[in-house]
């Protein structure tokens, strides 16, 4: 009898056991629960000032004078008279072919040119009073003749023109960007770039606008660009330009828009293609309620945001949406008020 006692009060005992450490389980879970969504629950107040909604576009640096600059003509190069870096005028001489193959090239064209016209000149002669019955044999002959000049003096304009460009210079005034060969007696290839030249004051910023998007855009509208080799500054600037065709090789109907840039562009900062997003204001308001975008929410009232505690909402109108603000218009919202999330 005293067993069956004992052997009661253990399980009785060991039952009370297992129900507290239940219990203190539940507790804990409930508490780190309860923590996890006190922790999830976010706030802001709301603000007052300026709201912009904005459209952001991607683009690149360009200029409208940068140029490429070649030889027409395979040669050695005999002189070089600027360095990367250095300003030039335009029309200043940069750098040289050798001469001497181009000259005999160009004397041999002059030649070839006379001997071809002097023979046109003699089948003339031989058929000048044969305009009514020339055979054909007589037409073949001075077709010939008159073929053979007409190639002869394409080689000597051929000629002539890379003797006259052996000497690239400056297109404009700008800087020297890169020089291919900053020393002479290297062969060089024709059409292979030898001096690459940029006008700094033509520099603006390229951007590619969709058809659902140009009709935003306007000359004069202001824009701020953030570079992306340079997140920390944003650079203003105007639209000065929108194409009135689309792009050519683009898929759909893509405009070009031209941003000139306000700040003072400097070489050691700012290069072409350097790329980057242009922020267009397309609409702005001053002295307005704002709160950022993610507390204002939605159902089949309406927009409405979480006013004072989690669980009341507040239906209110929405003014401009900006990226990162909204405006607000209530009055059942002020200034300082807090909104959750």
């Amino acid at each position: 009898m005293k067993e069956e006692k004992k052997t009661r009060f253990f399980k009785k005992k060991k039952f009370w056991i297992i129900a507290v450490v239940v219990l203190a389980g539940i507790g804990f879970i409930y508490s780190r629960i309860s923590s996890s969504k006190s922790a999830d629950v976010q706030t802001a107040k709301v603000e007052k000032g300026t709201v912009s909604e904005e459209l952001v576009l991607s683009g690149e640096i360009n200029a409208d004078e940068y140029a490429n600059l070649t030889f027409p003509a395979s040669g050695v190069i005999a002189w070089v008279g600027v360095k990367e870096g250095d300003e030039v005028k335009s029309g200043q001489a940069l750098t040289k072919l050798d001469t001497t193959v181009l000259n005999s090239i160009y004397q041999q064209a002059s030649a070839t040119l006379r001997a071809a016209e002097a023979t046109v000149e003699n089948v003339h002669d031989q058929v000048k009073d044969h305009s009514g019955d020339e055979t054909y044999t007589q037409k073949d002959t001075r077709t010939a003749a008159e073929v053979t000049k007409d190639k002869a003096y394409e080689s000597y304009i051929q000629a002539q023109y890379n003797l006259r460009h052996a000497t690239i210079t400056a297109p404009f005034a700008g800087i020297v960007t890169y020089l291919a060969h900053p020393f002479s007696g290297v062969n060089v290839l024709a059409t292979e770039p030898q001096v690459v030249l940029i006008n700094p004051e033509t520099v603006y910023f390229d951007v590619s606008a969709d058809q659902a998007d140009v009709e935003n855009l306007n000359i004069g509208q202001n824009v701020k660009i953030v570079l992306d080799a340079v997140t920390d500054k944003e650079i203003s600037g105007t639209v000065i330009f929108i194409s009135y065709s689309p792009k050519s090789g683009e898929v759909g109907a893509v405009y070009k828009v031209k941003v000139k840039l306000e700040d003072n562009l400097s070489s050691d900062k700012y290069r072409i293609g350097m790329t980057g997003d242009a922020k267009f204001i397309l609409s702005s308001k001053d002295n307005v309620l704002y709160v950022p975008p993610k507390f204002v929410k939605g159902d089949v009232k309406g927009k409405y945001i979480e006013l004072g505690d989690a669980k009341n909402k507040t239906y209110i109108d929405v003014g401009i949406e900006g990226e990162d603000r909204i405006e607000i218009v209530s009055d059942k919202v002020g200034m300082g008020d807090t909104v959750y999330n």
